[in-house]
C-alpha cells in the first residue's frame, strides 16, 4: 500500500479544460513537455486541488469551489502571495510557480505549486507506519512544535505585515463568524444562540503579541516525510491565513482534536488520528503548546468553544452550497448533522466551564 497521498478521478462537475491548462502552464513553467494527465485529490472540502502530471514533473493546481462562495474566501492571489513570501522563513511551504488571474482559462482564478510528496494522515494511522505509542507521542509533539514555529515567524520581515489587522481580532472573529453563520443558515440547521451569547459575554482581550494565524492547522494539512514519518516536511492550505491572536489559532486546531474517549457520534466525524494511543489529550495539547510557546493559558474553554463554532460555520457554508444544489458532492449531505454535533460539543464545554 502506498502511504503517500494519492489523487483519483475528477468528480463530476469539477473537470478542468486540459488543453487550456496545458497552454497556460507551458507558457509559465519551464521544462514541461507532452500532454498533461489531470486527476483530483479527493479529500478537500473547500478549494479544489488537482494533480497535473507531465513526464518527469508533477504540479498541483488550486482553484476555488464551484457555486456560491463567501465574499472574502477563496482568494487565490492572496494564498499564492502568502506561500511565496513565507517560504524562506517557514520552510514547510511548497514552492509556487504561477498565479492565473484570467478566469477565461478554466472559469476562475487559480495558482500552481510544486507537489510535495509525502504522507498525509486522515482518520486513522496507517498500520504500515509501525508507530509505537512513543513514536505517536513524538509525532504529536512535532505537529504542535510546527504550529508554535509558525506563530513565532516575524511576519513583518516576510513582507506580510499588511495581511490583517491584529488589533480587535478576537471581537472581529466572534462577530464575523456570527454574521457568516447567519448568512449560511438553512431551515434544518441549528441556530447556536446559546453558544454565541456565551462567546460574546466571555471574550478575552487579544493576546498582546500577534502572530500569523494559519486558521486550518490539522493533521490532514501537513505532509510527513515518508522516510521519517515523525518529521513534518510540508504545511498546506493557506487560504485562511491572516494576522491575529495565536490562541484563537490554537482553538481552531483543538476543534478538530477528537480524543479516544469522546462519544461515538463524535468519533464518526473525526478526520485525523488524534484518538490514537500516544496522542495527547486536548488538555495535554494545550499544556504542551503553552510550554513551547511561552504563553500562559489559564482557561482554554473560550478558545476551544470558538474553534468549534467557527468549524460549524465552515461546515454550514459548505452545506449551504449542497442544500441549494450548487455542488453535487454527496460527502456534504451529512454536514448539517456534523453541525449539530459541534453545537452539542460546545454546549457541553460551556456547561463545565469555570468562565
Amino acid at each position: 500500500m502506498a502511504l503517500t497521498d494519492s489523487s483519483t478521478r475528477i468528480r463530476t462537475g469539477e473537470e478542468l479544460d486540459a488543453g487550456a491548462v496545458d497552454g497556460y502552464l507551458k507558457a509559465k513553467v519551464s521544462g514541461l513537455s507532452g500532454n498533461p494527465v489531470i486527476s483530483q485529490f479527493p479529500d478537500g472540502a473547500s478549494n479544489l486541488t488537482y494533480l497535473i502530471e507531465y513526464p518527469g514533473v508533477e504540479l498541483v493546481l488550486r482553484r476555488p469551489p464551484f457555486g456560491r462562495k463567501a465574499k472574502s474566501a477563496h482568494d487565490m492571489g492572496r494564498e499564492y502571495r502568502i506561500i511565496n513570501q513565507l517560504k524562506d522563513a517557514f520552510t514547510y511551504c511548497p514552492s509556487v510557480y504561477a498565479h492565473c488571474t484570467d478566469e477565461s482559462v478554466i472559469g476562475s482564478e487559480f495558482y500552481v505549486m510544486e507537489r510535495v510528496k509525502g504522507i498525509i494522515l486522515r482518520s486513522d494511522l496507517p498500520p504500515e507506519l509501525n508507530l509505537t505509542v512513543e513514536g505517536t507521542r513524538a509525532l504529536c509533539h512535532s505537529f504542535i512544535d510546527t504550529l508554535v514555529e509558525l506563530h513565532k515567524v516575524d511576519y513583518n520581515a516576510c513582507g506580510l505585515g499588511d495581511l490583517g489587522k491584529p488589533q480587535g481580532y478576537v471581537q472581529r472573529q466572534i462577530s464575523g463568524w456570527c454574521e457568516r453563520y447567519d448568512k449560511a443558515l438553512t431551515p434544518d440547521a441549528p441556530h447556536w444562540q446559546q453558544v454565541t451569547d456565551w462567546l460574546k459575554a466571555n471574550m478575552p482581550a487579544d493576546y498582546p503579541t500577534p502572530s500569523l494565524v494559519h486558521n486550518d492547522y490539522r493533521f490532514d494539512n501537513v505532509i510527513l516525510d515518508p522516510d521519517d514519518p515523525i518529521k513534518i516536511i510540508g504545511v498546506l492550505d493557506w487560504e485562511l491565513t491572516t494576522l491575529g491572536d495565536p490562541l484563537m489559532d490554537l482553538g481552531n486546531s483543538l476543534a478538530y482534536w477528537i480524543e479516544a474517549d469522546d462519544p461515538a457520534p463524535i468519533q464518526h466525524m473525526r478526520r485525523q488520528p488524534s484518538h490514537a494511543p500516544g496522542m495527547l489529550t486536548r488538555r495535554e495539547f494545550v499544556d504542551y503548546y503553552a510550554d513551547r510557546s511561552g504563553i500562559r493559558i489559564d482557561n482554554y474553554d473560550f478558545y476551544y468553544t470558538y474553534g468549534l463554532f467557527r468549524l460549524a460555520g465552515i461546515v454550514q457554508q459548505i452545506y449551504y452550497r449542497y442544500y441549494h444544489g450548487q455542488t453535487q458532492d454527496k460527502r456534504f449531505a451529512a454536514f448539517v448533522k456534523m453541525n449539530e454535533l459541534l453545537e452539542h460539543m460546545s454546549l457541553k464545554v460551556i456547561a463545565q466551564s469555570s468562565l
